[in-house]
């Protein structure tokens, strides 16, 4: 492999890891990265999930080793986001290339205007009292979360936030921990579903995960403003670019 494609892989996995760690969306550079440089959709989302779940495991060690979060605070919205993962990682396999590049782009497409809105935003603004028990809208909520993430991935962060903040009614901070937490339990089951069907380029998967462990532990330990919203505009247009791409070439 050309030392320029490996340095970009590792570069473009730093800043997903970085901007997934701290909020969501970061598979949207990563996973249009990964079909650029020729895998097929499906070969691409299935080899995505090893620097997902390589980050996590950084943010989740970095936001425990802040006490963050306790062991037990979110296990029940976790295990229907898992059940939710495998199914959603089985339905993927049975995909036709052609057909995932559609949905894809459509995704990517979708998440541009989404983004347009800023959804942290609003995350922030309707914080409520955490529950001690998740109802059974909440559970039905974190399994639909957790099906699109093992089916995805991109843009999973978002939909966690709203679901722990807005749904669970846990702060921004502790959520973006135990969203750190969730989307290793659920990746780590989704990619086994993906090795079993034999859907990883493990070559290109463990090149993008030193990326994006490193941008998940620059995450952890430092907190950035500068330039967040350059990040944000470069994110935009190059989720619109490739999502128009797949859905129309």
């Amino acid at each position: 492999m050309d030392i320029w494609i490996c340095l970009l892989i590792v570069g473009v996995g730093f800043v997903a890891g970085f901007i997934n760690t701290l909020a969501g969306s970061g598979s949207l550079l990563t996973l249009p990265l990964l079909i650029f440089l020729g895998l097929p959709a499906n070969v691409a989302n299935a080899t995505n999930r090893v620097g997902v779940i390589l980050q996590s495991l950084v943010a989740v060690g970095g936001f425990k080793q802040k006490k963050v979060f306790e062991w037990n605070e979110g296990i029940w919205l976790t295990i229907p986001a898992v059940i939710g993962s495998f199914i959603g990682a089985a339905f993927a396999v049975n995909l036709d290339d052609q057909l995932m590049n559609r949905l894809i782009g459509f995704l990517l497409v979708f998440m541009f205007f989404l983004m347009l809105y800023k959804p942290e935003k609003w995350i922030k603004s309707k914080e409520k009292p955490v529950s001690a028990r998740p109802s059974v809208i909440q559970v039905i909520i974190f399994l639909g979360i957790g099906f699109y993430g093992g089916f995805i991935q991109a843009g999973v962060g978002f939909f966690l936030l709203a679901g722990l903040v807005l749904g669970a009614g846990y702060d921004l901070v502790k959520a973006n921990a135990l969203k750190a937490l969730m989307v290793f339990a659920f990746t780590f089951v989704a990619l086994g579903v993906f090795i079993y069907n034999g859907q990883v380029n493990y070559k290109y998967g463990i090149i993008l995960g030193v990326g994006n462990m490193l941008g998940a532990w620059v995450a952890t330990n430092i907190a950035i403003k500068r330039g967040a919203e350059f990040i944000r505009w470069f994110l935009l247009g190059t989720v619109l670019i490739f999502g128009v791409k797949l859905l129309f070439f």
